[in-house]
């Protein structure tokens, strides 16, 4: 096997998406591109391009995780003394 191409010179082969000179362009990013760039550390930015519907699940998930949080603490913290 023969390979000519040297890897090294290539800077964007090893480097996060979010910096490479073509990402984007300032333009908006879709859910499943921004939950994406979370879970791979910011390298691959169409990991979960499949299916729309997994970026809006984990968007609910951390509404929901969030609201229940908040609400979770109100209630334990307003009747803790009684219990």
């Amino acid at each position: 096997m023969n390979a000519d191409v040297d890897i090294y010179q290539n800077k964007d082969l090893f480097a996060p998406v979010v910096f490479r000179e073509g990402f984007n362009n300032f333009q908006a990013i879709n859910a499943n591109q921004a939950w994406s760039l979370l879970f791979t550390g910011g390298q691959e930015d169409k990991q979960l391009e499949g299916s729309p519907e997994l970026g809006r699940f984990f968007t609910y998930l951390l509404v929901a995780v969030g609201v229940s949080t908040v609400l979770w603490g109100y209630f334990f913290s307003r009747f803790a003394p009684f219990l």
